[in-house]
């Protein structure tokens, strides 16, 4: 405990002896959990009082948003808009075009810095981050391209080991003078505000990721302004309607409204089982509407999990313990009458439903390729199948290739009359499947040995048959797809898939699929010693999610995927 207070004094000088003392007290019971990340690095995490206050990865300390809360001034700040904050929290970084340049300007920082990202209006942290830029080079560059690297956000799994508790309401140090002064002056600090006040070189649009509106030029600026004017009047209006419920009903509308929404256009059967904590992060806060945010706190029912119990009882979604803990969503009942009656509320854009629907109609598109094993006539058996009618690269199925020794069998009486369990050899089968030194020892053999010696001494082929596609014939057996696990620098481990282009499977759509779904950056590369094979390499063990979306998604059979043993054990967390 002594050397975390001296490391922890050393990675934060602002803190006072006091402030040290109150973050890591010297009797209260202090515990160390080590968990892993998505891409399988070991994270330590120090609780307090039950709540998460620092965490450490390569020997690197970082604050929790809990301490963050507490000390609010501890790192450097940068704003962004609340809507941002969902595309944080489902592993996205901080880019700069969503950054918010206030009147007094950016703090100074380096690269590397770290920071703290604070949302419009309110000082308390909600992510801590890694400045990928400097402040000079931040406006150098024209507010483009990414300026924060996220490591941990309100909201995430890390936050979930807390209480879970929201971020406080922390007024801004800095207040505009101009606005109590008069209502001409308050106007004019109106547009001074940081959105309206950046060039439109700087004002990227952030509408398409669902996280703002922001302007791109003179003449939409005052289209954006118009349509601002017309939003906040049906605001007002829908807030005058709304007067009559307390503020609790309409957390609990918000909810109900979000949970059908989420349902009804971003679930897919294909992603059951799903964590609760991830229906609730990736899926309810992206259909939260524009200014409005989830606090199952200020509902009636202060808990997600009972808010699912309620919807459980109506016989919407069935939810199960999977694994100790941690509760899943197992099934959906989508013809529910409340599910099929919810229209999506206006103002979401219909440009990304109708992107979902397109990438769930190119999943539901894949079918997995009928693989029929064949085989060839070598020339070594040319003798016994001359007399089917067959020559050399004559191509048979395995139950072919049993009629056809089994005809042969008895055309030329070989039947074991004592058992007829036994086969007696020939000349033709002695020189066909019996080895030199066997020879002169085996005058029998069983049924299931002499197929399968014909079967080993055939040359092996296989069939393929996409669908609405003519049947293929390649020679050699099939090869599964592998799926292997490579060290990189800094013992970081990568996960290697190839093959999938023998199954009809794109390796770019794969690793696009992919890196959405673990939240790890994917490549593309060539199989070494190929010419027209691509594989895929994304960062961590991902072998679960891979085996999920291989074996439930498409439908592949097991026996055709090759590696799935190496995933990581489960229940390895201290």
């Amino acid at each position: 405990r002594r050397k975390l207070r001296a490391d922890v004094a050393a990675a934060f000088p602002n803190l006072s002896a006091e402030q040290l003392t109150e973050l890591i007290p010297n009797k209260e019971e202090l515990n160390v959990i080590k968990i892993y990340s998505h891409k399988g690095e070991a994270v330590t995490v120090y609780v307090n009082n039950r709540n998460p206050i620092l965490f450490e990865v390569e020997k690197a300390l970082y604050p929790t948003v809990y301490t963050l809360w507490i000390y609010p001034d501890l790192l450097p700040a940068f704003s962004t808009w609340p809507p941002v904050l969902q595309k944080l929290a489902g592993g996205a970084d901080l880019m700069l075009p969503g950054v918010v340049v206030p009147p007094s300007g950016f703090p100074r920082v380096e690269r590397g810095t770290l920071c703290a990202v604070t949302l419009l209006g309110n000082r308390a942290p909600v992510a801590v981050a890694v400045a990928t830029m400097s402040t000079v080079e931040m406006l150098e560059a024209g507010m483009k391209g990414k300026g924060f690297a996220v490591l941990h956000t309100h909201m995430d799994h890390l936050w979930e080991y807390g209480d879970k508790s929201s971020p406080p309401t922390l007024a801004p140090l800095g207040t505009d003078s101009a606005g109590k002064e008069s209502d001409e002056d308050e106007e004019e600090a109106e547009r001074k505000e940081p959105v309206t006040s950046l060039s439109p070189d700087l004002q990227q649009s952030l509408q398409e990721g669902g996280s703002c509106a922001t302007v791109t030029g003179k003449e939409e600026l005052g289209e954006n302004r118009a349509t601002e004017t017309a939003e906040d009047a049906s605001t007002e209006a829908q807030e005058e309607a709304a007067d009559s419920r307390t503020p609790q009903e309409q957390m609990d509308a918000l909810f109900n409204q979000c949970f059908f929404h989420a349902l009804k256009c971003k679930v897919k059967k294909s992603d059951l089982p799903l964590l609760t904590s991830t229906f609730l992060r990736s899926h309810m806060f992206s259909c939260c509407p524009a200014g409005q945010q989830l606090d199952i706190k200020k509902s009636s029912y202060k808990k997600f999990s009972k808010f699912l119990q309620c919807m459980q009882h109506q016989k919407i979604l069935q939810v199960k313990e999977l694994n100790k803990g941690v509760e899943s969503i197992v099934e959906v009942d989508w013809r529910h009458p409340e599910v099929k009656a919810f229209a999506v509320p206006e103002g979401f854009s219909s440009a990304s439903a109708a992107q979902d629907g397109k990438s769930e109609e190119r999943e539901q598109m894949y079918h997995a390729p009928e693989i029929i094993p064949l085989y060839g006539v070598s020339t070594k058996l040319i003798p016994l199948f001359q007399e089917s009618g067959h020559k050399k690269g004559s191509i048979l199925s395995s139950s072919e290739v049993r009629n056809i020794i089994i005809n042969y069998v008895k055309t030329n009486e070989l039947v074991d009359e004592a058992n007829k369990n036994f086969v007696k050899v020939n000349a033709i089968l002695c020189d066909c499947l019996l080895e030199k030194s066997e020879q002169d020892e085996i005058l029998h053999l069983k049924w299931d040995d002499l197929l399968s010696r014909c079967l080993e001494r055939l040359q092996p082929m296989h069939q393929v048959t996409f669908f609405g596609q003519e049947p293929v014939v390649r020679k050699g057996n099939v090869e599964p797809i592998d799926i292997t696990i490579a060290q990189r620098s800094a013992n970081k481990k990568v996960t290697i898939i190839k093959n999938l282009e023998l199954y009809g499977l794109d390796p770019q759509c794969v690793a696009n699929i992919l890196q959405q779904k673990v939240q790890a950056s994917a490549t593309i590369t060539p199989v070494p010693g190929t010419k027209d094979r691509a594989q895929v390499q994304i960062q961590g063990n991902q072998i679960h999610h891979l085996a999920k979306m291989l074996l439930e998604e498409y439908q592949l059979p097991r026996k055709y995927i090759q590696g799935l043993e190496k995933a990581p054990k489960l229940g390895r967390k201290k």
